[in-house]
């Protein structure tokens, strides 16, 4: 038998206008969902997928039961972005553990993952990332084209290579997790893991203190370190576990909705033989159309997918693309800003400089007005010190 305590947290930051995490957790399955898309659609996507994937997990408890309720939260996340215009784009990360039964009957904690939010382990002390983060920058750690900490700045960091409702198919990572008595999960949005250092997590999130308490001690901790995004932390302790009778660590792929068959009418055999020729030559040429057509349609999403800050003639501009293009797809500006390039902290000016990207326009702005806000509160600072030191050394004298 295996059994936990849980406490959980989502909180809204101190830079977002609004909070896209969901989040759920009872006595036998945790899921975090950060959704992704402007207007409104990141939280529609993240909800959606919550209530999809708890709902087939209800129905079958096993491994591929959780599996097929990923699949079904995708499809359903993409017909509603395809059904309401206005939410085109949007998406969600999904990171679930749930108590899985085998066909032995034993139940045991099974990881489902997509996308950049993350699972730690925490036993004695030591704390182990249990997912691998589904974005450019870290595939390109992966690869080796960068280093971990190259990836940490890098302007593609955020930039997701898995999504549910963002394709037709996804693969899904899938991992049973061996665990004993006293083992702590903590499931989180990218909110908190890129505001707190892993030795961080692992003193909030491992101390020997009730379980609501540490969440919101990890939560705090990532608002007093910037709190640029969401941030969302369920925390988990074993108190019994079995553990699966065949562990499986492996990705698990998606079938694509089944597309209805044209069919052929019958007629008498020259008609048929005709018929039948002029339809493949048609449906060849419609084919080939709907590739090539797809195939820009798609680029085109993808030049112009997301936006970043980068400077403009001395101020703060947002630019609508990829930073480096995609082909003839050229970053355009959609925004300037009254903020001065000069009116940065110096790290600041460095990540404009490699540019910063944001998953919306409006997330975009808010990030600008940010960057301003902490080196205005900089100059307080110094302002501060400087007057102290002053009437110091008057008094001295």
């Amino acid at each position: 038998m295996t059994r936990w305590r849980y406490a959980a947290a989502t909180d809204i930051g101190l830079v977002r206008e609004t909070n896209q995490d969901a989040i759920f957790v009872d006595d036998s399955i945790a899921i975090i969902a950060d959704g992704m898309g402007g207007h409104a659609a990141g939280e529609v996507a993240s909800a959606m997928t919550i209530d999809s994937v708890y709902d087939g997990y209800l129905q079958d408890q096993s491994v591929e039961g959780l599996h097929r309720a990923i699949e079904t939260a995708n499809n359903t996340v993409l017909r509603e972005a395809r059904d309401n215009p206005n939410r085109f784009g949007m998406g969600t990360t999904i990171v679930a553990v749930g108590l899985t039964r085998d066909k032995a009957g034993v139940v045991s904690p099974t990881m489902f993952h997509v996308g950049d939010s993350r699972v730690y382990q925490l036993r004695d002390g030591a704390l182990r990332q249990l997912t691998e983060d589904h974005s450019v920058a870290e595939e390109w750690v992966r690869m080796g084209r960068l280093t971990p900490e190259e990836a940490l700045h890098h302007p593609r960091r955020h930039q997701l290579t898995r999504g549910v409702g963002v394709e037709d198919t996804i693969d899904i990572d899938v991992m049973s997790i061996s665990a004993q008595p006293g083992d702590r999960l903590l499931l989180c949005s990218d909110g908190l893991s890129n505001e707190l250092s892993p030795e961080g997590i692992a003193r909030l999130a491992g101390v020997p203190v009730p379980l609501d308490q540490a969440v919101n001690d990890l939560i705090e901790a990532a608002k007093l370190s910037g709190g640029h995004d969401n941030i969302s932390a369920i925390l988990l302790e074993f108190d019994e576990v079995e553990l699966a009778t065949k562990p499986i660590k492996r990705t698990l792929g998606t079938t694509p909705p089944p597309v209805a068959q044209a069919t052929r009418p019958m007629s008498h055999r020259a008609k048929r033989q005709s018929s039948w020729l002029n339809w493949r030559v048609g449906a060849g040429s419609i084919f080939a159309i709907a590739i090539v057509v797809g195939f820009f349609v798609v680029l085109h999403w993808y030049a112009y997918s997301t936006y970043y800050l980068a400077p403009d003639h001395g101020v703060i501009g947002v630019y609508q693309g990829q930073p480096s293009g995609v082909l003839w797809f050229k970053p355009r500006l959609v925004a300037g800003t009254n903020y001065s390039y000069a009116q940065l902290r110096t790290a600041d000016q460095a990540s404009l400089n490699a540019t910063i990207s944001e998953p919306s326009l409006d997330a975009a702005l808010t990030y600008a007005a940010s960057l301003h806000s902490q080196w205005q509160a900089s100059q307080i600072g110094s302002t501060t010190t400087t007057t102290v030191a002053t009437t110091t050394t008057t008094s001295k004298g």
